[in-house]
C-alpha cells in the first residue's frame, strides 16, 4: 500500500518521539504520556514502558490465553507485546506491526532483552497488514488506529486476519468535537487527537467491517492535565504552543476520552 502524507507526518513525529523518550529514559525520567500508564495499572517494562505512547491497557482483564496468537497494531516500543507474551506463554505467538523503523528497532531491542522468544516484529502499515487471512486469535491496539486516515481499511484488515471466533481489544481516543485549528495540528495528529472520531462512528466502523458484539467496556474522560500529556506537550520535536488546552475543555467539557472497544469475528 502506498503511504499518504498523514502516514509520513506521523512516522516522522514518532521517530522524534521515540528518540526523545529514550533520552528522557537515559536521564532517569519518563515521558508525560508514559506516566499515564499508571492510570491503567500497566506493569513496568523498562524502556518499553518509558517509550509508551498508548492511552490504555487493551490486554487488562482480556481473555487472551496460553497458546493464542496475538497481533498488535502499531506496536511501538513493544510494551503491549511484552504483556501479551506473558499471557500467551511459550506455546503462543505475538506479532507486532509498526510503520516506523525506529519503533521496530526499539521493540526488537526490548523483546531481545526479555525472557520471551515468541515475539515477532514486522514493518508495515495497519491498513495493509503483512499477515495471512484468518491467522490470529486476537487483535489488540493501543491508541494507534486514530492515526490512520483510512480507518475503514484498518477495520477490514482486522476482520480479514482474525480467525473465526477471534476477538479484539482496542484502547483508543475518541472525541465529541474539536476545533479546526487543533485538527490541523501535526503534533495533535501524532498524539491521537486530530484523527480521532466519535465513539459511535468507531463502533459503526467496526460493525461495518463485519465484526460483532462490539462494545465499549471502559472509558476515561481526560482532564486538562491528562489531555496535555496525551498531546505530548513536553516531548521534544512536538510544539503545541498557542493551543489553550484548559480553555478548550472549558468550552467543550469532556471533549476527549479513552475508550476500550471489544468484539469478535463470527464463528464460521
Amino acid at each position: 500500500m502506498k503511504t499518504t502524507k498523514t502516514h509520513d507526518m506521523v512516522k516522522d513525529s514518532y521517530a522524534r518521539m521515540i528518540k526523545g523518550a529514550q533520552q528522557q529514559s537515559a536521564a532517569g525520567t519518563s515521558s508525560p504520556v508514559a506516566s499515564l500508564a499508571e492510570n491503567y495499572g500497566t506493569p513496568a517494562h523498562g524502556e518499553a514502558a518509558d517509550a509508551s505512547f498508548g492511552c490504555g491497557n487493551p490486554l487488562a482483564f482480556s481473555g487472551v490465553k496460553p497458546g493464542d496468537t496475538v497481533l498488535d497494531l502499531g506496536s511501538g516500543a513493544g510494551l503491549d507485546l511484552l504483556i501479551a507474551a506473558e499471557k500467551v506463554g511459550p506455546s503462543g505467538r505475538v506479532i507486532g506491526v509498526d510503520m516506523t523503523e525506529e519503533m521496530i528497532a526499539a521493540a526488537r531491542r526490548n523483546a531481545d532483552g526479555s525472557q520471551h522468544d515468541n515475539i515477532h516484529l514486522q514493518l508495515g502499515v495497519i491498513e495493509d497488514l503483512p499477515l495471512d487471512d484468518a491467522s490470529v486469535d486476537w487483535v489488540i491496539s493501543n491508541c494507534v488506529i486514530n492515526l490512520s486516515p483510512q480507518k475503514d481499511r484498518v477495520f477490514s484488515e482486522m476482520y480479514r486476519v482474525l480467525k473465526p471466533g477471534g476477538q479484539f481489544s482496542i484502547s483508543d481516543i475518541v472525541l465529541d468535537t474539536l476545533p479546526d485549528a487543533l485538527r490541523k495540528s501535526a503534533a495533535a495528529w501524532s498524539a491521537c487527537i486530530a484523527g480521532a472520531i466519535t465513539e459511535q462512528e468507531y463502533i459503526q466502523g467496526l460493525r461495518d467491517a463485519g465484526l460483532v458484539d462490539v462494545a465499549v467496556t471502559e472509558r476515561l474522560v481526560y482532564d486538562a492535565g491528562q489531555l496535555r500529556a496525551i498531546l505530548a506537550e513536553e516531548i521534544p520535536g512536538l510544539d503545541l504552543k498557542g493551543i489553550d488546552i484548559t480553555g478548550l475543555l472549558e468550552k467543550h467539557p469532556g471533549v476527549a476520552w479513552s475508550a476500550k472497544f471489544t468484539g469478535r469475528k463470527e464463528n464460521a
